[in-house]
């Protein structure tokens, strides 16, 4: 029955089809990432509302207000904060593992402040944003209407990064939500070039093939996260279920250490925390358990995070274990959570729960249609500018013809009616003539014309060939992939944890990665280590010279040594990673050094080390420290050798006790004697002469241990150099004035640098205009200490050899069982805690 404008419905089939709309609104339309691109609808609205707008990498910034309101006028018609607040996402370096968007100003920090209003703020695409619609204008995707019909957007993007994966997603729909974590980028694209390459058996590639590259969740924040978790007794695989059904929890954890700090007293420092913790949250929880009680022996807790990275310091008394205050922490605060796994997004608009198969498959497919119609268009194009070229070519080979024929038409369109008919040309072509300038008669144009239509003959044939065979173009998406692999990749910062025990605290051996590196130190300051066992390749002009070259184990302690006689140790897993000298971060951002400070040298030290540190100065002071004296990992600086005002630490060496050492002097003196005749004493105290100097102006510029089939290999300021074995060098007592090492020519100096080493040993030779030269002892002239030293690098007016350097090998030690910081977190058992593992 109807009356008037009501019309009588019935209320609960009415509600359940309201409900069913709005419901599979904001599952298609606001909350569901799709699985091509992995972007929301307003996620892709912003990112192309700003390549409408010119927003490259490369452009200026606009104003954040300006974008919110492109969009809000184009494409999302809700809440101009919604719009904000998603771009804000895309752009913080601690939400999104590669940011789309580059931000200018105070857009929001791990501690939970909010981002300043979009009035003030300013953004551009990124690089990685902008490459997100590479190819959008080659009829790569299809576009649809936006909510007015006034304009179009479109309904995914081309994608050329697999967003999905790379940077997660997190969604809250009706009766459904979204959680996929981050991942490398690097170990994605691995597994889908694997993918590719085992294309016709893709049926047989299993998760395990897939897990080889891909380790698990590679969070932006770094942290910790067990591969194993523990149910009713028994610890299952919770990376693999979770990439086998889209569904699983697994457990994340802060990454933390403990320092010694002197007087038996020790504290906690935080380095990193779990995805989406916030900071000043915790710092406040932490506080709150303490004045209750829950955790004792804390008598201090403070931030010392800044722009090098998060330290958050928790100081412990003296009668409590750190490692105990530690678990603490772990079991009551956000130190430790859990992350919820579910893939789901949408596929052809359905939302649907994704195995990581599924989801590299799906982009793979995403991948191809992209690159068909990207190549079905660019054939189109270059067949269509074939076509015309043909056109120019027929006209520039009856030149005089078709001037005649258009100077005797009366009107243009009679022109291109002559034009068809007598030269049989279409009508594109004899358009292309008639528009053709009168500079394109010229020889050197009509040849341009010519090698441009054999551009797009062969282009042609290549686009029709890539059509016709899928293979080569899966070999296409792989080169494509691998580009984008090769600009973006970085190294991982988030570590899989081979245990289950979330309970207990990991040891420092189950901790710490157990890698050779090498660490590079630069003569500016910049300290970094390789990411990988190879030494990097250093050019003839490096950004920076080098000053030490040290191989290491990631589990091993790195000792800077300062002039003045203090040093510091941090260990090397936590140095950033670099693929070349003059990348990383200053020492001094690094350790309780500061830019003031001057470093004399660095030594690596592993856990299991013994022996002798042996030091000298440049007035010839020599001393002996016993490595077990040393405080370990420390960053205060700690006095290691009381060193006067006018004289400064120069050499730091590591000795077994039974070793000899040998000093050389800028005024052409060695001197070798045993180590044992320098008598080991504590850190603060001074040390003893090993050689006596010529005079005030001389001093020491080498000290090295012998190798007793090595050669002492010296060079002077002006490039001339000789090497000498060393049993022409005798023992002698300790403070002598030594024996003739070198006679210095008539346009040298002094000498510069000392190394002893074998034939084949490379050496680094650095100049003063930044230069360096590399060169084999070998290829230096060998012979006695009474021989001439002869030329091996060309120096000019005003130019001189500052000095050389070798890389120096990882120290042997024996029996290495224990890890480079003993102190560091407590021990376990065993990294199973005692349970049993579910294959």
């Amino acid at each position: 029955m109807e009356i008037g404008l009501v019309k009588q419905v019935n209320i609960d089939s009415e509600v359940r089809e309201s409900y069913l709309m709005y419901a599979m609104s904001v599952i298609v339309s606001r909350a569901l990432p799709d699985a091509r691109d992995g972007l929301k609808p307003v996620q892709r609205r912003i990112l192309y509302a700003m390549y409408d707008m010119g927003l490259r990498p490369n452009s200026s910034f606009k104003k954040s207000a300006r974008v919110v309101g492109e969009v809000l006028g184009k494409y999302h018609p809700h809440s101009d904060q919604a719009v904000y607040d998603a771009m804000v996402r895309l752009a913080q370096e601690f939400s999104m593992r590669y940011t789309l968007v580059d931000g200018q100003g105070n857009f929001g920090s791990i501690d939970g402040d909010a981002a300043a209003a979009m009035r003030y703020t300013e953004a551009r695409l990124s690089s990685m944003g902008y490459d997100m619609l590479e190819d959008i204008g080659k009829n790569t995707i299809d576009f649809t209407t936006n909510f007015d019909d006034s304009l179009t957007e479109p309904t995914v993007l081309p994608a050329t990064v697999p967003n999905l994966l790379v940077n997660g997603s997190v969604g809250i729909a009706v009766g459904m939500a979204t959680s996929i974590p981050p991942h490398n980028l690097g170990e994605v694209i691995d597994a889908l070039t694997y993918m590719l390459d085992q294309w016709n058996r893709l049926d047989d590639v299993a998760l395990p093939d897939l897990m080889r590259f891909i380790k698990g969740p590679d969070f932006p924040t770094g942290g910790l996260v067990f591969r194993y978790r523990e149910k009713k007794g028994v610890e299952s695989d919770a990376i693999a279920n979770a990439y086998a059904t889209g569904r699983g929890r697994i457990t994340v954890r802060a990454k933390a250490h403990v320092e010694q700090m002197g007087r038996n007293k020790s504290r906690i420092v935080i380095t990193e925390l779990p995805y989406q913790a916030n900071k000043t949250n915790l710092l406040g929880r932490i506080a709150d358990l303490h004045r209750d009680g829950k955790i004792e022996g804390l008598t201090d807790l403070r931030d010392e995070s800044d722009r090098n990275g998060m330290r958050i310091i928790l100081e412990t008394t003296r009668n409590v274990e750190p490692e105990d205050v530690l678990a603490d922490l772990f079991r009551l605060t956000p130190m430790q959570s859990t992350f919820s796994i579910s893939l789901l997004a949408l596929v052809n608009g359905e939302p649907r729960v994704l195995t990581l198969k599924q989801a590299l498959r799906v982009y793979l497919e995403h991948r191809q249609e992209i690159v068909r119609r990207r190549s079905e268009y660019d054939l189109e194009k270059a067949r269509n500018r074939a076509h015309i070229l043909e056109g120019l070519l027929i006209a520039l080979d009856n030149l005089d013809a078709v001037i005649d024929l258009i100077r005797r038409s009366r009107t243009v369109d009679t022109a291109k009616k002559n034009l068809i008919k007598q030269f049989k040309l279409t009508e594109i072509q004899a358009q292309a003539i008639l528009d053709m300038q009168l500079r394109r008669l010229a020889a050197l144009e009509r040849r341009k014309i010519q090698e441009e239509h054999k551009e797009m003959l062969v282009q042609i044939k290549y686009l029709e060939k890539l059509l016709s065979k899928p293979a080569l173009m899966r070999e296409l998406i792989k080169d494509e992939l691998l580009a984008v692999k090769e600009k973006y990749q970085d190294v991982r910062r988030t570590q899989i944890i081979e245990s289950g025990n979330a309970k207990a605290v990991l040891s420092a051996s189950d901790l710490l990665p157990d890698e050779q590196v090498w660490v590079m130190l630069g003569e500016k300051g910049t300290l970094a280590r390789t990411t990988s066992p190879e030494m990097v390749r250093i050019p003839l002009k490096p950004a920076e010279q080098p000053f030490a070259l040290l191989e290491a184990n990631t589990q091993d302690i790195l000792y800077l040594f300062a002039a003045d006689g203090r040093s510091v140790s941090l260990p090397v897993y936590q140095l950033p990673q670099a693929v070349e000298l003059g990348k990383g971060t200053h020492w001094a951002d690094l350790t309780g050094f500061t830019r003031r400070d001057h470093l004399a040298a660095a030594q690596v030290l592993p856990a299991t080390a013994t022996g002798y540190v042996f030091l000298t100065t440049l007035a010839g002071v020599v001393k002996r420290v016993r490595v077990d004296d040393l405080p370990g990992i420390t960053s205060s600086p700690f006095v290691v050798m009381n060193v006067p005002d006018d004289d400064a630490l120069g050499w730091a060496e590591l000795t077994n006790g039974e070793q000899e050492v040998l000093l050389a002097t800028a005024a052409g003196q060695a001197i070798r004697f045993k180590e044992e005749d320098v008598r080991p004493s504590g850190l603060p105290a001074g040390g003893v002469y090993g050689i006596k100097l010529a005079n005030e102006a001389d001093g020491v510029v080498a000290m090295s241990v012998v190798d007793p089939d090595g050669y002492l290999w010296s060079i002077t300021d002006n490039g001339m150099a000789k090497a000498t074995a060393m049993s022409d060098y005798p023992t002698q007592g300790r403070h002598g004035q030594g024996v003739r090492n070198l006679n210095l020519p008539k346009d040298a100096a002094e000498v510069v640098a000392a190394l002893i080493c074998e034939e084949k040993t490379q050496i680094l030779i650095t100049t003063g205009i930044g230069s360096t030269k590399k060169l084999k002892l070998k290829d230096t002239y060998i012979g006695s200490r009474a021989v001439k030293p002869r030329s091996v690098m060309t120096i000019g007016q005003r130019n001189r050899i500052m000095g050389a350097l070798r890389t120096i090998g990882r120290p042997e030690v024996e029996d290495e069982v224990d890890t480079a910081v003993p102190q560091q977190l407590s021990l376990i058992d065993s990294p199973n805690g005692g349970k049993k593992r579910k294959k």
